[in-house]
């Protein structure tokens, strides 16, 4: 096979998965300024039905309200569980003991147990604080995770312990050797945690259903999911709810992508 054709072969193939990865998103921008029944017809032309699209998604289905409630829980969520989670990931790593290792398995252990077996302990768990159809039902128990703390003990693994060791002889405690000297100069772990962290909370739905029972409580992926099931969906309004619910996912990662490739990197460098 000559070089040339490789080449070509190559190029064509990543022409394809190019096609095929970038095509959703342009059918789904298309499909938003365009009626249902244009929609169902296959055009891929752009209509002239966006304004009346999101006049619909506004006025009719509390579209205000439903995205400030989706980006209430995520600041919650992501704020939270990166503070959490680094600090239960810095311990492990400069606090040595005779369990740490074993506990830290332990605790990786928790990865393979589905949210599927959880949901009734923690739905009887919301329930006893009385959290059910509350935000904060939904808020807390995604602020722990397992990910998260062992992405945060690989990133605190490369930091100098000789560091923390000094601002410890000057007299400085564990909080301020956190908050002050380590926490400033993981900015790209953190912003890395902050996207995941994000996503994970802006796409959640199972729980979100489960616990959210009221219309003012609901955020904007369980709107999406009623507009799509009903027996004659608005194709015109999902796609458009489709385009909203993207719009701060594309935002939020493509202003930390530089960050995000550093702390990711960051936490498989041994």
């Amino acid at each position: 096979m000559s070089r040339k054709f490789r080449y070509f072969l190559i190029y064509t193939f990543l022409t394809i998965a190019a096609f095929v990865s970038v095509f959703p998103f342009f059918w789904m921008i298309v499909g938003s300024t365009n009626t249902s029944v244009e929609i169902l017809k296959g055009k891929l032309t752009f209509g002239r039905e966006f304004v009346n699209n999101f006049k619909n998604l506004w006025d009719n289905y509390n579209l205000g309200k439903v995205l400030w409630n989706s980006v209430k829980i995520s600041i919650f969520v992501v704020l939270l569980s990166i503070v959490v989670s680094s600090m239960a990931g810095y311990g492990f790593e400069m606090y040595s003991s005779k369990s740490r290792n074993r506990v830290y398995s332990a605790f990786l252990l928790t990865m393979m147990i589905p949210f599927a077996a959880l949901m009734v302990p923690l739905f009887r768990l919301m329930n006893f604080f009385n959290l059910i159809d509350s935000h904060w039902g939904v808020i807390l128990p995604m602020i722990p995770s397992v990910f998260l703390v062992f992405f945060f003990r690989q990133n605190f693994s490369q930091y100098p312990k000789e560091i923390i060791m000094a601002a410890r002889v000057d007299g400085a405690n564990e909080l301020q050797i956190f908050f002050s000297i380590v926490l400033p100069s993981m900015k790209s772990a953190y912003a890395a945690a902050a996207i995941y962290a994000f996503m994970t909370s802006w796409n959640a739905y199972l729980w979100p259903l489960v616990i959210i029972q009221s219309e003012e409580n609901k955020t904007l992926v369980l709107m999406i999911s009623n507009l799509a099931s009903g027996y004659t969906p608005d194709f015109g309004a999902v796609m458009m709810a489709v385009v909203i619910a993207t719009l701060p996912m594309l935002i939020v990662f493509f202003s930390l992508q530089r960050y995000f490739v550093q702390g990711v990197l960051g936490s498989v460098k041994q």
